[in-house]
């Protein structure tokens, strides 16, 4: 037999094993046996290297280490999936889809939700040429040289130009083993089975990745078709030679989402891997296509997440953190322990009133839980093991942060932070929000310049970038001197302004676009405002005692105060005017929901605004119409319950055009 025709029996035999022994899960040789086969095409490849071709099975152990990975454009998004925790949500998912069909009932293509980390391989005359992770959705990094080492992947398929999607992961026996040799080795152990496939699929060097016992499994053929349903395009990939779940099930309506979800709920613990929920899909692609996507998800599709793992451990202490928006919130430090995969140390008590209700003492011995998989936090506490003399934890009535003081309202469960524009827990948000569109309108002014400002200390309040040069700016991150001199002159434009812009750039608490356009109307400058009583503030339409009291708080901290001084001698200037007349209250009152396919919200608000009428957030008796777009959520359903008047898009033009 030639040299050519035994590298290729080779090939065929030793893609058939890895299939058998990867994707089957029933080998039929021993792995004494592989080697022989493997080490026999080496050698045969490494006499005829004329021969040697990148879909042999040998170019799967990996290569030299890269630099750096290079960026790939996916041509279609690889979106996330929206979350579900209860049959509730699942139920109102099914309903929206049902409705926006018009139909009584929806096959759906039901899978395990994998753990792992998802990947896009992409076929060219049958030859494997590239694969990506995930990324943003839109770019992703180029990992082929370590997907090449995964061997349940194909490095050639009958099959001409394919995009293939999967998820990428390891087999709790293999990460049992992989951490067992970590150990022999004296080196840190992997935290759970996701995170060791993670950092193995993004290695620089690929003898590592292929050094692990990763799998893979498809779960989407990226095509531009609309026929068929989602589970013969799984089927088709499962004959190209694709690992494909067997537990993926198709079902009919609600109940079969939710009789599926109890079956492999029963499975969860005896399954080779690690899942986290299962994952429902519209199952025929030409409804897939005319739900279509909202945001960075599919409508057509819904995760549902299975209760997180909970373990006890001990309350070491608790602090306080101070969020971006001033919220308080108490931290339980906790004794070391390990839950839903990885080891907690902290865990959130959301706010006072939860942390009384739950009794929650330093010493104590508690449930933990990661909620949603993600944010840890204490379920509930063991009474019978708390020790004589567990603490309890007072609020402080100063923030840790920046010594402004701590409020909390009656009608509200945080305690907050009342310095908004001087914290330096609050910061980057107060920058953000006072250069924001609707707001100062400093455009250029973006997260990451602001991330870059406030850490290297230059900026410590808004005020203070007024006093940026062209020669600080440019020598920042992602800046040369034609952006800084543009920003500069941003910031100057922006000097000149309006009353109700600026008081809408202050970042008072329950104040936005309308209820600061109001206070403007009514104070004509920013002096009555700030010395205003919460009786006249409740004179003012619309504004309420939450309102009133909010306004009163900003203003009584000496931080803001002295904020607003140094925006002034910064030469931040308005219009002056006297107080208007007092107005009528607007005849009517909309709410805005969805997204409107002719116009914008801010044009559907300037609209009605023009009419004389007014525009709010949210939806109550006083409401008189509710204007819902495509995707319309909670709002929607709360005006039904109500009674309110909806309106569609068509309705809302033409009730526009009567006003």
């Amino acid at each position: 037999m030639s040299a050519a025709k035994r590298i290729k029996t080779l090939r065929e035999t030793i893609e058939r094993h890895n299939r058998l022994y990867y994707v089957e899960d029933a080998p039929q040789i021993t792995d004494a046996e592989y080697d022989k086969l493997f080490a026999e095409l080496q050698a045969l490849e490494a006499e005829h290297p004329e021969l040697r071709t990148p879909d042999s099975p040998t170019q799967r152990v990996g290569g030299a280490p890269l630099p750096q990975f290079s960026e790939v454009q996916h041509r279609t998004p690889m979106l996330s999936i929206g979350n579900a925790f209860d049959e509730d949500e699942v139920r109102a998912f099914d309903k929206r889809i049902r409705q926006a069909l018009g139909v009584e009932e929806v096959e759906y293509a039901a899978e395990p939700k994998f753990d792992g980390l998802a990947v896009s391989l992409v076929y060219r005359d049958g030859v494997f040429v590239q694969g990506a992770t995930r990324g943003d959705g839109t770019t992703g990094e180029d990992v082929t040289p370590n997907l090449r080492t995964v061997n349940s992947i194909p490095l050639k398929i009958k099959a001409s130009d394919l995009e293939v999607r999967g998820e990428v992961l390891m087999y709790r026996r293999d990460f049992d083993a992989l951490n067992e040799r970590q150990r022999a080795a004296e080196q840190k152990e992997y935290v759970n089975p996701r995170n060791a496939a993670a950092g193995a699929i993004r290695q620089l060097d690929s003898r590592i990745t292929a050094s692990r016992r990763l799998r893979f499994f498809a779960y989407a053929l990226v095509s531009e078709s609309a026929s068929g349903t989602h589970a013969e395009a799984l089927d088709r990939l499962g004959k190209l030679g694709f690992p494909v779940c067997k537990e993926r099930d198709t079902v009919s309506g609600v109940e079969g989402l939710l009789g599926y979800y109890v079956r492999i709920g029963k499975l969860r613990e005896r399954l080779p891997y690690a899942i986290d929920g299962v994952v429902y899909k519209v199952n025929r692609l030409d409804w897939q296509q005319r739900l279509g996507f909202v945001s960075r998800a599919p409508r057509f599709a819904l995760a549902h997440k299975y209760p997180a793992e909970e373990q006890t451990t001990e309350v070491l202490g608790i602090e306080v953190q101070v969020g971006r928006t001033g919220t308080l919130t108490p931290v339980a430090r906790l004794k070391p322990v390990f839950v839903g995969g990885v080891t907690v140390t902290n865990a959130t008590l959301h706010n006072e009133s939860e942390l009384r209700r739950k009794d929650v003492r330093i010493g104590d011995t508690v449930v933990v839980r990661r909620a949603g998989d993600v944010i840890p936090e204490i379920v509930s506490v063991r009474l019978e093991r708390r020790p004589p003399g567990a603490a309890l934890f007072e609020f402080p009535s100063q923030c840790p942060v920046c010594g402004s003081a701590v409020v909390r309202n009656e009608d509200e469960a945080a305690h907050r932070c009342s310095g908004g524009l001087y914290c330096a827990a609050q910061r980057k948000q107060a920058v953000l929000h006072f250069a924001s569109r609707r707001a100062m309108n400093v455009e250029g002014l973006g997260e990451r310049l602001v991330d870059q400002l406030v850490d290297k200390e230059l900026v410590r309040s808004p005020s203070d970038l007024y006093a940026l040069s062209v020669s600080q700016l440019e020598d920042l991150e992602r800046m040369g001197e034609k952006s800084a001199a543009n920003l500069v002159a941003e910031l100057e434009r922006s000097r000149k302004t309006t009353l109700e812009r600026l008081i809408y750039a202050l970042g008072i608490r329950n104040v936005g676009e309308s209820t600061a356009r109001d206070l403007a109307r009514h104070f004509g400058d920013l002096e009555p405002l700030a010395r205003a009583g919460e009786g006249e503030l409740l004179q003012v339409p619309d504004i309420g005692p939450v309102v009133a009291r909010s306004i009163r708080q900003f203003f009584d901290e000496p931080h803001n105060r002295k904020v607003i001084e140094d925006l002034v001698h910064a030469g931040v200037h308005w219009p002056r005017s006297a107080p208007a007349p007092r107005a009528s209250a607007p005849s009517k009152t909309f709410v805005l929901t969805g997204t409107l396919s002719g116009m914008t919200r801010d044009d559907a608000r300037a609209a009605i605004e023009a009419k004389g009428h007014k525009v709010v957030g949210s939806v109550s008796k006083k409401t008189d119409f509710v204007v819902a777009g495509e995707d319309a959520g909670s709002k929607l359903e709360k005006a039904r319950a109500l009674g309110v008047r909806v309106l569609d898009e068509k309705q809302f033009t033409e009730l526009l055009q009567n006003l």
